[in-house]
């Protein structure tokens, strides 16, 4: 059977599959164009296998608020490039209100989520499809009640802060400027807690442990009174709180205030209680193998 351009053009309008791939898919469906979809399915889901096995560090990871439910989320996908790809940003934010609307348990769960025509799994595959690469949903993170959502350098870095306040001091418009604020400072510096309360016992018996191994290490200090040394420890905990709890440090943009200081202040601006509960901070392929592609033996693979 005879395939026109015109139902390939149709085809290709559908699907965003290649031009020579629905060509292929019409003439082994006999023109038939629910059967052409289907073929082209079933090969997106032997791409997306085939693909399974590549490195994916790259990516984008999203933030947002949806309702006064927060979601973070992280995608990866094998090249920087793709995250400036808009079907791919057009899935993350749709993946992102997945999560906030179905509440899934788990990637897993996520993965069997309806979206659009079908399931989130089966969407996946199709971009996969497209896009030629391979793609994965890593992790997610959701939150009910007042938040706020910081992205950073496109999706390198996605921040979700969880407040309390109540509504009428959530809905001001200062309100989400400090938000963003703390979000921005998350981002910047990176802590692991919110508070010192919050810090694991282990955690600083193992910090203490290291310190004084630091002091008996130290010909200056290794001589000095126990009762001295256990000075110099517990100011170095305390250097340790400053940096690695979110409202013991330094605010980022007025070194003269302390987050704590500055939710205070803020609070009491907007005429209400103001409380940093938790925060979800994502940075793009952490803790991921990157791929470390040697563009010289490409080039010369290509030229033979």
């Amino acid at each position: 059977m005879a395939i026109s351009a015109k139902d390939v053009m149709e085809l290709r309008k559908q699907t965003d599959c290649g031009m020579m791939e629905c060509k292929k898919a019409l003439t082994d469906a006999n023109g038939d164009f629910e059967k052409a979809v289907e073929l082209l399915r079933e090969k997106g889901l032997a791409t997306a296998a085939k693909k399974a096995g590549r490195i994916a560090a790259e990516g984008m990871v999203y933030a947002t608020v949806i309702d006064k439910v927060g979601v973070v989320l992280e995608v990866n996908a094998e090249t920087d490039f793709v995250a400036k790809n808009d079907k791919f940003v057009t899935f993350v934010k749709e993946l992102a209100v997945v999560v906030a609307n179905e509440n899934p348990a788990d990637v897993e769960a996520l993965m069997n989520c309806k979206m659009g025509e079908g399931t989130v799994d089966e969407a996946l595959k199709g971009l996969i499809l497209v896009i030629k690469e391979n793609i994965k949903v890593r992790r997610f993170a959701r939150v009910e009640g007042v938040c706020a959502a910081y992205i950073h350098g496109g999706g390198t870095h996605a921040v979700l802060v969880h407040f309390e306040a109540d509504d009428a001091v959530a809905a001001k418009p200062e309100f989400a400027a400090y938000g963003k604020d703390i979000a921005m400072q998350i981002a910047a510096s990176n802590p692991s807690y919110v508070r010192e309360e919050d810090v694991p016992a282990e955690v600083i018996e193992n910090e203490k442990n290291i310190l004084l191994a630091q002091i008996a290490n130290d010909p200056k200090n290794a001589n000095k009174p126990e009762n001295i040394k256990e000075k110099m420890v517990l100011g170095r905990i305390g250097k340790f709180y400053k940096e690695n709890c979110l409202v013991e440090q330094e605010f980022v943009k007025d070194p003269d205030l302390n987050v704590t200081k500055y939710t205070q202040n803020t609070a009491k601006e907007l005429g209400g209680d103001i409380k940093i509960v938790s925060f979800v901070r994502y940075e793009k392929g952490e803790g991921l193998e990157k791929r470390e592609d040697d563009f010289a033996s490409e080039v010369a693979g290509m030229v033979k």
